[in-house]
């Protein structure tokens, strides 16, 4: 346990993003695990930050806490995750309680600056899921918390860990086309998986800064370390079109909705146990609906979105989010000076796949699923020479093997350096917020958003990449 333990305290300082400091300035026992908490109890938190920790790391920590505002969910995900400590409605009364070394927020987004915020101030280092948080002042405020407190920082980017995803990023890092001058990104959430934004709270603005953020926080931060460059300045379009109030008819939820029968969109919540469970079982105690009206007419946040990014290295990306695909995927093609590169994922008329569309997010929130050899190509295309097809192996689970790559990194194998530096801190965290920040705000005033007016950290044309 002392190894395992060891190699945790390591990877903590490897994965923050400001200046070294030493290991020892935990200062934690030698002989004891590292004691942890987890706020926010909905999926996210109850599975892959929570039961999979205490399934594959328990030897060298334990949760001391859980905390919700619903006192309903912590009692679920006290069973779930498979614990005995207290549960807390009341975040400080945990901290001060159980006095954790290591904060785990997955809160609604709107929220993580709060928690992020007081676990530093306490003397914690904090994990936190995407995104870092939903505006501006908010990130400013984090990062002035961090600095402040000498703890650290880590987000949880999971899709730079996927082995497609490494893979591009090997052909970049070895110049296969030369220097990139522009990108086109084009990421497409199919009728079930995009249509679930909307009937949570995802779909207004102040609990999840809309898609720009809580969405495209993993797409911005691959843009970001494939190109190992900071954004300067983002131009975007958005509307509302598809759903919300632009929707044929609406109702309470789709549990007791009328139109059950004639809408396209409905949604059986009650054929999910873990859903009713969690969630359903639980609406009484602060009235979050699980299975909302995505026609309700409170929608607020954009369900079409197209933006134009400059970086700082002059790179030029062109970016769509599409929210009612016939098909969840994307495309990306990187243009160099010496050729192209183009990547795509679950395109289904490019594959060959057992799995519809109605399964596709739930295949890839699978955690540690015993998967079929799979393989996907890349396209080298070199000027004045034929293309070239690089064939990669890849998974579908736990966000193609994303997830347990990024666990295994933190509590396995950090003493072992990364030649792809995939591991992210603040700096990333709120770099790719930005992007999306800047978008909204964008679309709002109907100005580019240069990204150095949004915080005090001016964008590099060299990325900065993580030194603790």
């Amino acid at each position: 346990m002392k190894n395992s333990r060891r190699k945790f305290l390591t990877s903590i300082s490897m994965l923050a993003a400001a200046s070294a400091f030493p290991v020892q300035s935990f200062g934690f026992g030698k002989s004891r695990k590292l004691k942890v908490v987890l706020v926010g109890t909905g999926i996210r938190g109850t599975s892959f930050w929570g039961k999979r920790l205490v399934d594959e790391y328990s030897d060298i920590l334990e949760f001391v806490g859980l905390s919700d505002v619903n006192s309903g969910r912590l009692d679920y995900a006290k069973e779930y995750i498979g614990v005995t400590c207290p549960l807390f409605t009341n975040f400080d009364k945990m901290l001060k309680k159980t006095k954790p070394d290591l904060v785990i927020v997955t809160t609604v987004d709107a929220t993580h600056h709060e928690f992020i915020i007081k676990g530093l101030e306490f003397g914690c280092d904090v994990l936190t899921e995407k995104p870092l948080t939903t505006d501006g002042d908010k990130a400013q405020r984090i990062l002035d918390a961090e600095r402040k407190s000498g703890k650290n920082l880590i987000v949880g980017f999971n899709y730079r860990w996927s082995p497609y995803n490494t893979k591009i990023k090997e052909l970049l890092m070895d110049k296969t086309i030369g220097d990139i001058t522009s990108v086109d990104f084009h990421w497409y959430l199919n009728t079930y998986h995009g249509a679930s934004y909307f009937r949570r709270w995802h779909g207004l603005k102040d609990k999840g800064g809309s898609l720009w953020v809580h969405k495209a926080t993993h797409h911005f931060d691959l843009l970001n370390w494939w190109l190992d460059s900071d954004p300067s300045e983002v131009f975007a379009y958005g509307n509302l079109e598809h759903y919300g109030s632009n929707g044929p008819f609406k109702g309470a939820n789709c549990r007791t909705c009328e139109h059950k029968g004639n809408c396209e969109y409905y949604f059986d919540i009650t054929k999910n146990q873990r859903l009713m469970d969690l969630y359903v079982a639980n609406e009484n105690h602060d009235g979050y609906i699980r299975d909302n009206c995505l026609f309700r007419d409170e929608i607020d946040i954009y369900d079409k979105m197209s933006a134009q990014i400059k970086y700082a290295n002059d790179v030029t990306v062109n970016y769509s989010l599409t929210t009612y695909s016939p098909f969840e995927g994307w495309r990306i093609a990187f243009n160099g000076t010496k050729g192209r590169i183009e990547a795509s994922l679950d395109i289904p008329y490019n594959i060959n796949t057992n799995v519809d569309q109605a399964e596709m997010h739930a295949k890839e929130m699978e955690q540690n699923a015993v998967e079929e050899a799979m393989t996907e190509n890349i396209i080298v295309h070199k000027l004045w020479s034929d293309f070239d097809t690089v064939t990669v192996p890849t998974e579908k689970g736990g966000h193609g093997g994303g997830d347990k790559r990024l666990h295994d990194k933190i509590f396995k194998t950090p003493e072992i350096e990364d030649p792809y530096a995939r591991s992210a801190g603040i700096r990333d965290g709120i770099m790719s917020i930005l992007i999306g920040i800047g978008a909204r705000n964008s679309i709002e005033t109907g100005n580019p958003i240069k990204i150095a007016d949004l915080t005090d950290l001016v964008p590099q044309a060299k990325r900065i990449k993580s030194t603790k």
